[in-house]
C-alpha cells in the first residue's frame, strides 16, 4: 500500500501560482511513477501531469503546457505541481497517484486539494 497525502490547495487569483505537494508513506516511493489529476465539477477527471519513477521523464497536459511543472524528490518521498499564471479553469480538486510500473495503472489515490482560481 502507498499512502498518498496532498496539500498547498487554496483559493489564489487569476495569474497567480500555486505549488502542490503530494507526500506519500509506504511502500518504496521510487517503485512508481506518479501522476496529478483534477477533476472539476460536472467534468471527468482528467490527467494534469505525470513523472517517471526517477523523474527523468514529464508530460503534462495540453492545456496547461508552459504553465504547470510536475517534479519529484525522491529523498523525501514527495511530488510536486507547480503551477503558474493560473486560470479560472484551472479551479479543480486536484489528486496525486501513484502508476504501478508493471500495468502502468494508476493504482493507490490521495484524497484530493481544492484549487479555486478567481478571476
Amino acid at each position: 500500500q502507498v499512502q498518498l497525502v496532498e496539500s498547498g490547495g487554496r483559493l489564489v487569483q487569476a495569474g497567480g501560482s500555486l505549488r502542490l505537494s503530494c507526500a506519500a508513506s509506504g511502500r518504496t516511493f521510487s517503485n512508481y511513477g506518479m501522476g496529478w489529476f483534477r477533476q472539476a465539477p460536472g467534468k471527468e477527471r482528467e490527467l494534469v501531469a505525470a513523472i517517471s519513477w526517477s523523474g527523468d521523464k514529464t508530460d503534462v497536459a495540453h492545456s496547461v503546457k508552459g504553465r504547470f511543472t510536475i517534479s519529484r524528490d525522491n529523498a523525501k518521498n514527495t511530488v510536486y505541481l507547480q503551477m503558474n499564471s493560473l486560470k479560472s479553469e484551472d479551479t479543480a480538486v486536484y489528486y496525486c497517484a501513484a502508476q504501478e510500473l508493471s500495468s502502468g495503472a494508476f493504482v493507490y489515490w490521495g484524497q484530493g486539494t481544492q484549487v479555486t482560481v478567481s478571476s
